[in-house]
């Protein structure tokens, strides 16, 4: 596939669910703690090591980033919520980023052209 030509990638979403028997405060720092997450998520898979946003218990978000070039970048969301019985409903939410998407501009981009100055 050509660098020029990508696929619309604003559609690509992963959603994976699981439910364990631990609480969900043991699940977050799993989630959260980078020597706990560093088990599961190495910070070498992770675009920046510091989440993009978080809400407490609830939700946190990172970025991704493919090792191989052209080290496309996706966003992870961890999802946290207790079930009945006392454990955890996870949702792991993977988004593809398009704002990394840089193509090529057109040689003729139909815009206005300068004009010397007379």
């Amino acid at each position: 596939m050509s660098d020029a030509v990508m696929p619309d990638r604003a559609d690509e979403t992963l959603v994976l669910e699981y439910e364990f028997d631990a609480p969900p405060a043991k699940v977050w720092r799993a989630v959260t703690i980078p020597a706990l997450r560093e088990r599961w998520l190495p910070d070498c898979d992770l675009a920046r090591a510091e989440p993009e946003s978080s809400i407490p218990g609830e939700e946190v978000r990172y970025r991704l980033r493919d090792s191989e070039p052209p080290y496309r970048e996706s966003r992870v969301i961890f999802r946290i919520e207790p079930s009945e019985d006392g454990g955890t409903r996870f949702r792991i939410v993977q988004q593809a980023c398009v704002d990394q998407i840089k193509l090529p501009q057109a040689a003729n981009t139909n815009c206005c052209l300068m004009r010397a100055a007379a």
